[in-house]
């Protein structure tokens, strides 16, 4: 008896050791912590000061479309002007692009395509820096044919609008001249040509209703009716960077914090340069102009039909008609002829 006795208390300490031992290991030992969150998917965005320099160009050519070939006077002649040569080249161009973005955005497949890579934090940042590198990186992505043909429809629809007005507007320069007040002289001819160019250097405002229409389809709360279908590659420089723009709008680089970045996009060399001649070839074309009708003339070629042909070869277009490069004359209806200009260029009406 007196031999177990000793080899129990070894047993019971030895169990004591263990217990403290491994109550020290659990306490030491701390808790799996669970594995952090997903980063939330960013939303899809796009600057204010993007969407309105959209609104901006969205108004201008909603007004100048209006621009009524009907005109009673001198007085409507110069309304018209005003309207029609409201705009800076640089900054029409700029809002052309953004309101591309937001049109390519309404195409649910290139809106899909371009979030598949807005889960993936890394993945996100890599796709948004190859279209800051080369907007045609956008071409690849799922969906963008439809988004392709969104724009090139929205673009040179509205490039249509306004070259069929001029084209209405020029024809006016002819028939208003059976009306005498067509025949006196503009007043203040030097005044007149000065207030275009500073209307041309004046930036465009767009209005609170379209830019919060704007807002919403980009959020995709609601939707612009856009005349869909899809287009076949290659697309030109104005629609790739709309694309490009949308596609970081939907990765959500295309914020205000991210807007250096972004802006490069929203210039082309190409469209610039038509843009820019039409404006020099409005003044050298008021710089001539003597009577009411030769300004109807100026308004409806190199405002409208000029400003028109641009956002349509800026989308691809066929050419409406060669460039004009000269500043034409409407010479005075007399007789029942067919009125001629004088100009120093041949070329087509």
């Amino acid at each position: 008896m007196s031999s177990q006795v000793p080899a129990r208390r070894a047993l019971a300490l030895a169990a004591l050791v263990m217990t403290a031992t491994l109550g020290a290991c659990a306490q030491e030992t701390p808790p799996v912590a669970a594995p952090p969150p997903p980063a939330p998917i960013p939303s899809v965005s796009l600057s204010p000061k993007l969407i309105e320099q959209a609104s901006a160009y969205r108004a201008y050519v909603d007004r100048a479309a209006r621009i009524s070939p009907a005109f009673t006077d001198g007085a409507s002649v110069a309304q018209g002007l005003r309207v029609g040569e409201a705009y800076e080249p640089d900054q029409l161009l700029r809002g052309a692009i953004a309101y591309g973005a937001v049109v390519a955005l309404q195409d649910s497949g290139f809106r899909d395509g371009v979030r598949i890579y807005a889960k993936d934090p890394d993945q996100r940042r890599q796709v948004a820096y190859e279209i800051m590198k080369d907007p045609a990186y956008v071409i690849g992505i799922s969906g963008s044919a439809g988004a392709a043909g969104l724009v090139v429809n929205a673009l040179g629809g509205d490039g249509q609008k306004l070259f069929d007005d001029g084209k209405a507007v020029k024809q006016a320069a002819y028939d208003v001249q059976h009306f005498a007040w067509s025949k006196a002289d503009v007043p203040g001819r030097d005044a007149r040509l000065a207030m275009a160019k500073q209307l041309s250097a004046t930036p465009l405002e767009g209005s609170t209703d379209i830019t919060a229409k704007l807002q919403q389809a980009v959020t995709g709360a609601e939707r612009l009716v856009l005349p869909a279908n899809s287009a076949a590659p290659p697309y030109t420089p104005l629609v790739v960077r709309s694309m490009a723009v949308a596609a970081l709008a939907a990765l959500g680089y295309a914020d205000d914090t991210s807007l250096e970045q972004v802006m490069p996009l929203t210039a082309e060399p190409n469209s610039a340069e038509c843009l820019n001649m039409s404006k020099l070839n409005l003044y050298q074309c008021l710089a001539v102009a003597k009577p009411h009708y030769e300004d109807v003339f100026c308004l409806g070629q190199h405002v409208l039909k000029d400003t028109g042909a641009c956002l349509l070869r800026g989308v691809g277009a066929a050419d409406p008609e060669p460039p004009v490069f000269d500043t034409p004359r409407v010479t005075p209806v007399s007789t029942g002829a067919s009125p001629k200009r004088s100009h120093g260029r041949k070329h087509r009406d």
